[in-house]
Order: structure tokens, then sequence, then C-alpha cells
């Protein structure tokens, strides 16, 4: 090669060269660049100024510098094409990207697995990342003033009243304001809201629009009011129809009590009814907002409960925007956020892959951008989304504590701190909106209204929004034609379904008891035709709990499976949905779970107040995993809050000898509750009595729950149980049973009160040892005692000389104590009243099946006056 050509050959290979080596260094430079932004879409949160007491300290701001990454701020990058965030200089990338997501607000979505939501989260970010004080402006001002104005009046007209400040943490009121005005302009119409004590009271006047004057009236001493007083203030709910820019939204506070976040799964309970009674828009026009505190949403597992329960089919409200008001003090222990561990009080949600707004309570103008996003994430996405609002508590857990006990030092902090009114007032003044005395003058006209509002004395009466209740639906008897025709619908199977061989012999006795060809019709019968005649007659019916699909003792089979290897059209058949009826039928299962699973069921009772909505715990044992519900809610929510609720309870009952946690349904806790009609309680014997008492509960004007203590194995198999079609077809559900079988009633002069399975085991001894001077009578619902009809019954019996009450469970266990004196006095003059039950124990049944059969040999020979049985 010429000396020429060689030179010329050098040059372009050096040119090549030197043109490779850009290429890759500006793939390296790009490289790095999406490694800065990446960064700080994912570890933002961890440096970012979210304390308002500036206590609890970010990560150090060098961990994402950009030298970290390998980049100078003269870097230049992405040439002719599309830079980050609208820029091309390192420099000016670092400065977006820390207002993006290392400011007063900032992005944690290291839970949520979906890239495209990520990027739709990231997306939002850095739109509107510049958003400064000027967005709010005086408007804002005016409700952070309103906010601190009412808790400094109520402290001053009673300041011995507890009321659990929102001071702190003010910024709730322009946070709820800008999520019901998001709401409406995502086109909902209906918020459910639950929340804390915190900050209630101040949420029922300047969110809710309750009266001043009325809320005053709890506070003070010498209220000329107290008997209206059902509750205490800060458990107060409220229905208020809240007006914004965007159009109306109804929005509904349930009423709680002091168990935190057990609100959270009523709450969605409710959200799910409306939304399942929204039928032109389903799902689409109700949300969930539920507000919880800091050590209670990461202290108590109803959350994760309610979480995971939000996952399955029959249990989903479209999403639930959390609001966790973070004072960062547990009762009276500090609660500090820890960035280095990355640990937060929010990391439970992680299980439902929630992403958290973390937000600066003192930086209200990034408070309302957080409730922006939230909303429209939960509506695009139909997902679960938390703001954790971050402030302070500037007063101990209540107005009585005394937070310099156990945090002398962070109580100190607090009382010296400018409130959120100053902060955001300062930010005004040097964003340029109006000068520092123009601020000053309007903070103190505003605080005079404010102050001129609350002492205002007039009542402004009740705007609630009133709970639609349609008139209850005729309770029309069950004809044999609608019977048939209940049978043949609800038998007809789809092409290619090949059901289980134990539900072909289902249907062919289902066939048999409709055609006449079958003398009785077992508990399975019964409950399903109960279930179709209330829907015929356009009731909604949901039944719900552990199981209920199939029933723990395979005693419904609502729900019928494909069994042949080759999928069918459809691979399962729910024969109460092919009714074609006007009422809805859901059946669901349930997560593990008694406590949130029986508060949903409680709220959606509430909500569809016409529906007949069943819960059964797999066992009735394990009800006491929800006594919270029990206690606070079932038994009490009408007497302190005014909620109608016609919750049904199948719990079964009856010792067998399967040990204490799968005997006793707590009866005896039950009847202690049971006082002014809040309950009904019911022991139901035969399958055309279960079937009865769910049509009453269906078609009775009053509403009140029902709690049932139903059978297990033994009971559902009993043929004496299984009753005669016709006693379907007629009749109704009678509280007491007489006695049918026994002889001439001159001879009777003992007679035996009982419930449940028992009656099997004395009618089985009685003939065995014809003892014709006993009589068996059932008493099947046990409150309101029915102590008229019983002694009715009674007095048929005109040479009884001895009544035994006779129970299975323990003495202290049953009904015994709550039924002793309604007894004696249905019990004619000179009876005497006696009572057979096991003996107290502290575990309550034996796990020994022989022990179980020994005691009760031994219970009922003294309940029939027999002679003790051998050993």
């Amino acid at each position: 090669m010429a000396d020429g050509a060689l030179q010329g050959h050098r040059s372009q290979t050096d040119s090549i060269t030197t043109s490779a080596a850009g290429a890759l260094a500006a793939a390296g430079l790009e490289a790095a660049v999406q490694r800065f932004v990446a960064a700080h879409r994912r570890e933002g949160h961890r440096f970012a100024a979210l304390d308002p007491l500036g206590v609890a300290k970010p990560m150090d701001a060098q961990g994402l510098a950009p030298a970290r990454f390998g980049l100078a701020l003269t870097d230049t990058f992405g040439g002719a094409g599309k830079g980050w965030l609208g820029t091309h200089q390192v420099q000016e990338l670092d400065r977006r990207l820390k207002a993006a997501y290392c400011s007063a607000l900032a992005l944690d979505c290291s839970a949520v697995r979906d890239e495209s939501r990520c990027e739709w989260l990231y997306a939002k970010m850095e739109a509107t990342a510049g958003l400064g004080a000027a967005a709010g402006g005086k408007a804002l001002l005016d409700r952070l003033i309103r906010a601190e104005t009412w808790e400094q009046h109520v402290a001053e007209r009673f300041p011995e009243a507890k009321r659990f400040s929102l001071e702190g943490c003010e910024t709730l009121v322009p946070l709820l304001d800008a999520l019901i005005a998001e709401a409406a302009a995502q086109g909902l119409s209906h918020i459910f809201m639950g929340m804390p004590h915190r900050g209630r009271v101040n949420v029922l006047v300047n969110v809710l629009g309750m009266a001043p004057a009325d809320i005053l009236d709890y506070f003070d001493p010498a209220s000329p009011n107290p008997e209206k007083h059902h509750d205490l203030v800060y458990h107060l709910g409220a229905s208020h129809v809240v007006s914004t820019a965007q159009g109306e939204v109804s929005v509904q506070l349930s009423y709680n009590p002091s168990h935190l976040q057990s609100v959270y799964p009523v709450v969605t309970g409710m959200a799910h009814a409306s939304q399942a009674l929204d039928t032109p828009r389903r799902g689409t026009r109700a949300m969930a907002l539920v507000l919880h505190g800091d050590a209670a949403f990461a202290g108590q597992g109803v959350v994760m409960e309610t979480l995971a329960m939000s996952q399955k089919p029959g249990y989903s409200v479209g999403g639930t925007v959390h609001v966790i008001i973070n004072n960062q003090v547990g009762f009276t222990e500090l609660n500090m956020m820890n960035a280095a561990q990355a640990r937060y009080c929010t990391d439970v949600t992680r299980m439902v892959d929630a992403p958290v707004l973390r937000v600066n309570a003192d930086v209200p103008e990034q408070v309302l951008r957080a409730a922006a996003i939230a909303v429209e994430y939960r509506n695009t996405f139909g997902s679960d989304v938390v703001i954790d609002l971050i402030g302070y508590r500037r007063l101990g857990h209540s107005e009585h504590d005394m937070p310099t006990l156990t945090n002398p030092r962070g109580s100190a902090t607090t009382q010296g701190k400018p409130s959120v009114v100053a902060v955001y007032g300062d930010a005004l003044v040097a964003a340029g909106v109006a000068l520092k005395a123009e601020i000053g003058a309007h903070i103190a006209a505003s605080r005079s209204a404010a102050i001129a509002a609350f002492s205002a004395p007039e009542r402004r009466g009740d705007d609630s929004v009133a709970a639609t209740r349609s008139p209850a639906p005729e309770a029309a008897p069950l004809t044999h034609a609608a019977l048939r025709a209940a049978v043949q619908e609800m038998t007809r199977l789809p092409a290619g379904f090949e059901p289980h061989v134990h539900i072909r012999k289902l249907i062919e006795g289902w066939h048999a008891v409709a055609n006449g060809e079958a003398a009785t019709a077992d508990w399975c019968f019964a409950e399903n035709m109960a279930y179709a005649s209330v829907l015929g007659a356009g009731v909604d019916v949901r039944v719900a709990g552990l199981d209920v699909r199939r029933g723990t003792f395979m005693h419904r089979h609502a729900v019928w499976h494909h069994q042949a290897p080759q999928p069918a059209g459809q691979e399962e058949f729910i024969p109460l949905q092919q009714l074609g009826t006007t009422g809805r039928f859901d059946i669901a299962n349930s997560v593990l779970s008694e406590e949130a699973a029986l508060g949903f069921e409680y709220g959606y009772s509430v909500q569809a107040s016409r529906a007949l909505t069943v819960w059964e715990a797999q066992f009735g044992d394990f009800v006491n995993g929800a006594q919270v519900y029990v206690d606070q809610y079932i038994s009490a929510g009408e007497d302190k809050w005014g909620y109608r609720s016609a919750l049904t309870m199948l719990l079964p009952h009856g010792h067998e000898g399967v040990g204490p946690e799968h005997s006793n349904a707590h009866l005896g806790r039950f009847l202690s509750l049971c006082g002014d009609n809040n309950l009904r309680v019911a022991y139901p014997s035969t399958s055309a009595q279960m079937f009865h008492l769910l049509r009453r509960q269906a078609f009775c004007e009053t509403r009140k729950p029902l709690v049932v203590m139903t059978p297990k194995v033994k009971l559902y198999k009993e043929p004496g149980s299984h009753s005669p079609v016709q006693h379907f077809l007629e009749g109704e559900f009678q509280p007491v049973l007489d006695d049918d079988l026994v002889g001439p009633v001159g001879e009777v002069t003992r007679l035996v009160l009982c419930s449940g399975k028992l009656y099997y085991q004395l009618e089985r001894a009685r003939r065995e040892h014809a003892c014709a001077d006993v009589a068996l009578v059932r008493v099947e619902e046990l409150y309101p005692f029915p102590t008229d009809v019983l002694a009715k019954v009674l007095r048929r019996y005109p040479a009884l000389r001895t009544v035994v009450w006779a129970q299975e469970e323990n003495l202290h266990h049953g009904a015994w104590s709550f039924v002793r004196d309604d007894i004696s006095q249905a019990c004619p003059a000179g009876v005497e009243l006696r009572c057979v039950a096991r003996p107290n124990t502290a575990s309550g049944a034996t796990s020994s099946y022989a022990v179980h059969g020994r005691e009760e040999r031994e219970l009922v020979a003294k309940a029939m006056g027999l002679a003790p049985t051998a050993r």
C-alpha cells in the first residue's frame, strides 16, 4: 500500500475509533442517567423532608448526589433526542428530581409490582413537581385557620373536655376537602368513611357540616340534652352532602367504638353493599375512604385481615383510599420514622401492592397534590392507595394527658413550634402572594370569623342523608308448585357440566322431595329453599364466611363444580343464581378470618338494609375471634348509633366429643348481651324450623341481628330432624315446639325443656325406657324469650309436678342462667324447676369421645329422672 493510501486508511480508522468511543461514552452516560433517575424514583422518599418537627432525619443527601452515579453537574445527555424531565443537563435534572421525589411529597411504590402502575405514578409525580404555595393561596389558609381555631375554641370554653385534638395535623381538613372534590371530579357520588378518634370532632364540624352548638353540647357538663348523648362525642358518625365545584358527594362517616381499626372492615362492607346495589354502574359510584392512626394501623391485626380480604371475590370495593394521621406517637410512646431502616407504619399495605404517598403536613399545597394523585390512582387501577400524612401531636394522647412524663424533649419541640397556619402564611409571603402585614391581618380576620361561627347558638337540624329502606316485602307462603319450579330451575345443568356423584344424589333427593316421592327434607334442602323463596320475593341474599360455598360439614352445597377432566363451558354452577328472580344471590368464601369477615358483613347489613345477610362461622366457637364486633357493633349498634342491622350469624354448636374449640358457640355469652330486644337468639332443632327462621328474618319489618345455634354433623344426619315436606309449606317459625309424641297429657308429671340436638337423645331414652310420664318440649327461641307461649304449653299438662331445663352445655356456658327467671314465670304454681347440665369447667368441652358419651348418658338419665347409668 502506498504511503498516501496508508495514511488515509489510518485517518479513517482513527475517526471510526473516536466515533465508537464517543458512542460508548454517550451510552455510558445515558445508562448513568437512567440509574440516577431510577434511584430517585425508588428511594427518593428516604431522602425527603417529611417530618415537620425535623426530628426524624432523612438519609444523607449525598446518597442521591450525581457524583455517586458517575455524573458531573455539567454533563449533558440525550443529544437531539428526548431528555429526562424536559432537560438535557444533569444539574437541572438533579434539581427537578429532587423537587419531584425528595421534597415535602414523596412516593414510595416499592410494593407495587406492576411496572405500568409505577410508570403512571412516576408521570404524576414528575408532571406537577413544581407546585408552590401560591397554588393553595388564601382559600387554603382559611381552611387551616378554621381547623386550628376550632381546637382553640373548644379548649377555651371547655378546658376539661376530652376531644383528641387534631393540633399538629390540621392539614387533614383541607386534605379531606381535596379528596372529596377529586372524588366528585372522578364521577363518584358516595364516600363511605371511617376514622379514629384523633381529629374526628374537628372533621364533624369543618368537613361534615355538623352544627358547632350540637358538638359543644357534648362537652358541656350542664348540657340541657344529656339523654340524646348515646355515645361519646369522638365516636360520632354523620352523613352529609358535600358540595364541590365538581358536583355533590354524599359522605357517610361511620360511627365507631374505641377499638380504633375495627371500623375499617365495617366501612368496606358498607361500600361493597352500596356498589352491589348500584346496578346501573356497578362498583363505580362509591368509594371507601378510611383514616387510621399510625400506631394502630401498624399494630392491629384486623388491618391485615381486611387488606387480605379485599383481594377476594365478593369483598372488593374497587380500591380503598387510606389516610394515615401520622403524629409519630403511638398512644404515649414515640413512633418516629427511621429512613435508614426504611421501615414505616404503612408497610402492612405491601401485601396488596399499595403505593404510599408520604407528605409533610406542614406543606399543605403538597397535601392537596397527594389527594389528587391518590383518588385518580384508585379510580384508574381499582386498587388501594395510601396517603401518609406526617405531622405531630402538640398535646398528649388526650387533653388530660401529660406528655412530658414520657416524651419531655419531644413535648418541648412541639410546644415551641409554629403552627401550620403560621408556616403556610410565611410560605405565601415568600411566594409573593401577599405582604407579611396583609397575611397577618387576613389570619386575624379569618380567625375572628371562625370563632363567631363556632359560637353561634343555632342548631341546624338534621341534614344527614337518610338511609333508604324499602318496605318489607310480603312473606308469601311457599306453594308446592313454586317449590317444584324452583328445584327444576336450580338443577338444570349447563351442557357438558359433570357434577360430583354426591351432588347427583343431592339432585335426585331434591327432585324426590319436590315430586312428593320423599317423606322428609333435610337441612340442606331447607336452607336452599329458604333462600330461593326469599329471592323469589325480590330480596337479595348474601352468604359469606369460611368455606360457605360448600359448608364446613358439606351441608349447604350452594356451588357445584365440574368434575370431568375435560373443561366444560362452565366450571362452576350456582343453583340459586339460576332462578331468574329480581333478588340477587351472592355467596363468598372469606379469608381465614373471623374478625374482619364479621365486621365486613355487619357493615354490609347496615347499608343493604333489606337484604338477608348471612355470616357463618366454620365452628361456632371461632366467633370469639370476632368478639369486638359482637360486643360493640352487633349487640349495641342500634342503641348507640341507630344502626339497623338484620345480620344473621350461623354458629355451628353442640357437644360431640371433639374438644373445646369445636363444641361451643358461646350461647351463654350471646344471651348475656341480650337486652331491650337488641338481638334474636334461636336454636332450631328441625329443618323446617330453620327454613321458617330464615324466611322470618328476611321478611320481618323489625330489623334485628339474629344469632342461630346451627347443627354440626350429628344433627344434620339425624333423621328425626328432617321435616315432612308439608311443614315447609304451612305455618311459620315456632318459638316453642310442644311434644307431639307424648302419651296422654294427664299422665305427664315431668316435663323436660331443651334446645337443639339434645332433644333427640332425650327422645331415644324415653322410647327405650318407656317414660310415658315425661314430656319433651323444645325452646327454639331463647331471646326474646317466649314466656307467654311456654306458659300456654305448660298449662296443657294438669298433673305436672317437675319441670327440668336440660342443656348439653356446661352449667355456666349454656342458657340456664339467662332463661331461669322466664321459665319460672311461665311455670304453673307448685311446679318444681330444676336444671340438668354438665358441670362447670374451664375449657368448656372434652376432647375425648368416650368421655363425651359417658357425660351425655349421665345427663340424659338425670334429665329423664332415670337411675344413673353405669360408667
